[in-house]
């Protein structure tokens, strides 16, 4: 008798959980593109550092730089966002910091890959290196989509959906009695 009391009442407690997706900051979709992003750059930065020789060294270099900085930079929001943690840190705006760095990042990787595939050996490991870092690309680019589909621009101001012309509502047609009712 007393589990047909409790029962219907009892919900599980949502701070047990370690890991929050889907969320108000990462959908289940951006979560695996994130998780795609992680795996592409760690796997481009593999390959570039198994590199033995170069002919160009500046962007093998640059391509090395923005490899490891967006595997490691990329785990860590995605661990942030994907778990409580985002809760701890003191950063208000999780949107706005999600949508720059994910477009700093595209940026940096589709420039670092062009110019690494344009400067290089011809070696198989080179052009492989590459076409990792164009797929990563590719990902940042499709996150930076589905961001923009899904929340707009993180800096635009939301709509009043009750006022949608921003204009001062109307004063109050009935005024208070003298003893406030």
């Amino acid at each position: 008798m007393a589990d047909t009391v409790y029962a219907p009442t009892t919900a599980p407690n949502p701070k047990d959980k370690c890991f929050l997706v889907p969320n108000d900051l990462l959908d289940l979709s951006r979560f695996f593109l994130k998780l795609a992003q992680v795996v592409l750059s760690f796997v481009a930065f593999v390959q570039e550092e198994l590199v033995s020789s170069c002919a160009s060294c500046g962007p093998l270099y640059f391509f090395e730089f923005v490899s490891c900085s967006a595997f490691l930079f990329t785990t860590l929001l995605l661990v942030l966002l994907a778990t409580a943690l985002h809760r701890r840190v003191g950063v208000a705006r999780w949107s706005a910091l999600d949508f720059l760095y994910t477009s700093c990042i595209f940026v940096l990787f589709f420039i670092a890959s062009i110019s690494f595939s344009a400067k290089n050996s011809g070696t198989n490991l080179e052009k492989s290196a590459a076409v990792f870092g164009f797929l990563a690309s590719l990902f940042f680019g499709l996150d930076l989509f589905f961001f923009y589909r899904t929340h707009g621009l993180p800096w635009k101001p939301a709509q009043n959906q009750e006022n949608p012309t921003n204009e001062a509502p109307a004063p109050e047609a009935e005024k208070l009695n003298e003893n406030g009712a």
